[in-house]
């Protein structure tokens, strides 16, 4: 493109925008979350049946995720993945399982992977569905992106609150 001085001029690139994107893991489903432009809200996005092992479970949920990017003009910013602690804090069989899968994640992604305390979501997401009246096979699908949404949107007030608070450092 020439400006009226003759000079070529290069066109503006603009960065596509970011969002996070949470997932409740499990060893039958994955529940998928995904955040507004401005990181604000958490919406569901998806719920993807896990394979048997893990490694390419980690490959068909990266490639739904960068499917889901490029259709919708955004980048992944992170990705906060539930670690269901025990009521104790420590982990047990199924943060064993998580941690393992988020291996196997990084193995497919260079984006970064937060891991978050999970504890209750997925009976918070139960107890939600149940008060919508919804029949028990219903909730069993939808209590996966239930669950993820409340990861997400943990996290994403978690980022509000870090940055109204002076005293609190980012590490």
């Amino acid at each position: 493109m020439n400006t009226p001085d003759g000079e070529t001029k290069s066109p503006v690139v603009r960065s596509l925008p970011t969002r996070i994107i949470a997932i409740d893991y499990g060893l039958a489903r994955l529940g998928v979350a995904i955040s507004d432009e401005r990181k604000i809200i958490a919406c569901p996005m998806t719920t993807v049946t896990a394979d048997r092992k893990s490694e390419s479970t980690a490959i068909k949920l990266i490639q739904e995720l960068n499917q889901h990017a490029a259709l919708h003009r955004y980048s992944i910013e992170a990705i906060v993945i539930g670690l269901p602690l025990l009521m104790s804090g420590k982990k047990g069989f199924f943060a064993d399982e998580t941690l393992h899968f988020i291996e196997c994640l990084r193995k497919q992604t260079a984006t970064p992977i937060i891991t978050w305390d999970e504890r209750l979501t997925s009976v918070q997401a139960d107890k939600s569905l149940r008060e919508g009246n919804l029949s028990r096979k219903k909730r069993a699908k939808r209590v996966d992106s239930v669950a993820a949404i409340i990861i997400l949107q943990n996290y994403l007030d978690s980022l509000v609150s870090q940055a109204n608070n002076p005293l609190v450092t980012k590490e």
